[in-house]
């Protein structure tokens, strides 16, 4: 399924296409007051269905 056009893809069919293929987001946040770090968190984030996180899990395995 190609999305060519951002603006006429529904909100479901953005959903369903994440579900099925996956989303990896990472970032940083640092907290400093006045100058000194105070917290730092590193941010990992995965957005998809169980079960293709179930498949991918299982073909790695067999990699290895």
């Amino acid at each position: 399924m190609a999305i060519t056009d951002a603006s006429s893809a529904s909100l479901c069919e953005l959903l369903d296409r994440v579900l099925n293929t996956g989303v990896v987001a990472m970032g940083e946040v640092v907290i400093s007051v006045a100058g000194v770090d105070l917290i730092y968190l590193n941010l990992n984030l995965l957005l998809t269905s169980v079960e293709t996180a179930l498949v991918q899990s299982r073909l790695l395995q067999e990699r290895t």
